[in-house]
């Protein structure tokens, strides 16, 4: 008889056998929705979500932006210019233009599947911006759509993959290129093409006005020549050229120029749109806008209104007070004006001049001795007191420069009488005392901005090295820089930005941006210190009004290189409720006399001009002295 093999016992049951069942379910349900439910996410969107027309978005853009006064009055209408909305057939778009384009915003476009991993993945691990191509632009831009949100980029992906996957590369640059801002309220590059250079877009087209054109897309308010000068738009045109380089559309020996001389003056303002002061305004907030978040497109999709700061009461008198001057002064004379509230930064005038689209207010120019208060400012931060003894010679070295000056203080000069007297050497002996690095950061600190589109204030050419300059304001900066660091004194040592824009509204008047406050201590964290070094800049600028109230102003000038002749010349000063900076001089670097044949300086013409806008910007209100009060003196 054949006894079969006992049968092999069953594993018990045990705890531990139960929890890794259990931990392999959990993980198998963890991982499956990890994975499905994005999946699914991404399906639905798929079938849900599509992309508009570019025809259709075309339509929609063409739409007016209104500006208005800080009353809800209008000041101006950004209108789109004549011919702006032509479509362009991808067939009809050069192919050096189609190259810049490409080279500059998406170098992968033709293999990428809507998107480069690559560039999301670096602008999100250094927070820098450049992750969306073109194919996410087109979508972004046609929704309209621009909110910071992990939402709006899944949907962007999603959108990007499926007009990938349903339309041709040609087709979806096609799109791209015609609702894109090129700036000067043009839509695609026909209109650009004639906005800038007064030309057809055709196969003519050179390397040099490609990457320009290509250039304008980032940021077109920014880096347009007629908004920030040839020096910025060279940069950018720089950037672009080395991108096609690079990605070899074009050899490195290719001629190549900036086409400075060929870009035509903003068309608005040669078809009458708009005055030329009123060009400064629209571009000043249209970049302002632009760095909050506001690219013009997105204001124009929105139907949306722009409150600015502005007063109309108050504009109107600063363009009077300075062009009922200027009358009476030689024609080479150009002027600027800028005032604002000085305890909110908000800009309640502002006129650059109306003799062309150069904006002097935001021009920068040497501020000559009108520096001063920032060296004084220096020193107070370091325990000096305005009425102790300071050197006051008639030469002084600094830096490697020979200072030479009348001595007009005399033997017992103090910061008080030298800003009295108009002294020169005893401020440079304080800023030998002090360091060039005190002064530096002290108007930076007040207001001074560190860079001016992407240039170093209150340094070298190099931007760097800060030179014996300095000490007598050779250094340019612009008015609206310089009225906002004055303000820190008007406001008690309260620093706030200055700005043009107050809030933006929606279609339906709802207010969907608002400008914060930025006020707060300049001078480091306690604001007792920030007090005091504005009680006592103030203090040495004590004058009044032609109503009696009291104020405070510096007027100034800067020569010509090292000679005894001015070209620039200031008056900047405050009472508690408006800082107001006013500048003369030219065109180009002159030796400036004024009607009477003098030489231009700060105490006639600018002060002039000051006091007549000051006057009648402040009927109505009550007087308030500044910070500290202190006694008149017979100059300023």
């Amino acid at each position: 008889m054949t006894i079969a093999p006992e049968e092999k016992a069953e594993k018990p049951d045990t705890p531990r056998r139960r929890r890794w069942r259990r931990f392999r379910r959990t993980a198998g349900w963890t991982a499956g929705t990890l994975i499905g439910v994005p999946l699914i996410a991404f399906w639905v969107a798929y079938l849900v979500l599509d992309v508009r027309s570019p025809q259709d978005v075309l339509a929609g853009l063409d739409k007016t932006v209104v500006l208005q006064y800080s009353d809800g009055s209008e000041l101006l209408k950004v209108l789109p210019a004549d011919g702006d909305r032509l479509f362009v057939p991808y067939s009809r778009v050069p192919a050096k233009l189609r190259d810049a384009i490409i080279a500059t915003e998406d170098p992968t476009f033709w293999d990428n599947q809507g998107f480069d991993p690559t560039g999301i993945g670096r602008a999100f691990l250094t927070g820098v911006g450049g992750g969306s191509g073109i194919t996410q632009q087109y979508i972004k831009k046609s929704t309209g759509d621009a909110e910071a949100s992990l939402g709006r980029k899944f949907a962007e992906l999603v959108l990007a993959t499926k007009i990938t996957q349903e339309q041709s590369k040609e087709q979806i640059f096609e799109s791209y290129v015609n609702i894109i801002s090129f700036g000067r309220g043009t839509f695609g590059p026909a209109a650009a093409m004639n906005a800038y250079f007064g030309k057809k877009l055709d196969d003519s087209i050179t390397w040099s006005e490609a990457a320009f054109l290509a250039g304008m897309i980032q940021s077109p308010s920014v880096h347009d020549p007629a908004a920030s000068g040839d020096v910025h738009a060279s940069r950018r045109w720089q950037y672009v050229r080395d991108k096609l380089v690079a990605r070899g559309y074009v050899k490195g020996d290719e001629p190549m120029a900036y086409p400075g001389n060929e870009i035509q003056p903003p068309s608005e303002t040669r078809a009458g749109r708009v005055t030329y002061d009123e060009f400064h305004i629209k571009q000043q907030v249209l970049a302002e806008l632009e760095q909050d978040g506001f690219p013009l497109a997105r204001l124009q999709q929105g139907t949306m209104t722009v409150e600015t700061t502005l007063d109309r009461g108050m504009q109107d008198a600063a363009k009077k007070a300075l062009l009922d001057r200027l009358k009476r002064e030689p024609k080479e004379f150009r002027g600027a004006l800028v005032a604002a509230d000085p305890k909110t930064g908000a800009v309640r005038a502002y006129y650059g001049g109306d003799q062309g689209i150069r904006d002097y207010a935001g021009t920068p120019h040497a501020t000559g001795s009108a520096f001063f208060p920032f060296t004084l400012a220096a020193a107070l931060r370091q325990g000096y007191s305005p009425d102790q003894p300071i050197p006051s010679p008639d030469k002084i070295e600094f830096l490697g420069e020979k200072f030479q000056y009348p001595d007009v203080c005399g033997p017992k000069c103090t910061p008080r009488k030298a800003m009295a007297s108009d002294a020169i050497t005893p401020f440079v002996a304080l800023a030998k005392k002090l360091g060039p690095d005190a002064l530096s950061e002290t108007a930076r600190q007040a207001g001074i901005p560190e860079a001016v589109d992407g240039v170093p204030t209150l340094r070298e050419k190099d931007g760097f090295l800060i030179g014996s300059g300095i000490a007598v304001g050779r250094y340019a900066l612009r008015p609206l820089d310089v009225m906002g660091a004055y303000g820190t004194f008007a406001a008690n040592g309260r620093r706030a930005t200055p700005h043009l824009v107050a809030k933006v509204r929606d279609q339906s008047g709802e207010v969907v941006w608002e400008h914060p406050d930025t006020s707060g201590p300049a001078f480091g964290d306690d604001g007792d210190l920030s007090r005091r070094v504005a009680g006592g800049v103030t203090g040495t600028l004590a004058t009044a009004l032609p109503d009696g109230r009291p104020a405070a102003l510096r007027t100034g000038e800067a020569e010509h290189g090292i000679g005894p002749d001015n070209q620039d010349a200031w008056a900047v000063g405050y009472t508690s409720q408006l800082v107001t900076a006013v500048w003369i001089g030219s065109d180009d670097d002159r030796l400036l006399k004024d009607a009477g044949g003098a030489k231009l300086t700060g105490d006639v013409v600018p002060a002039d001009i000051w006091r007549g806008f000051m006057a009648a910007a402040h009927r109505g209100l009550p007087p308030r002295p500044p910070a500290d009060g202190g006694q008149p003196v017979a100059r300023r």
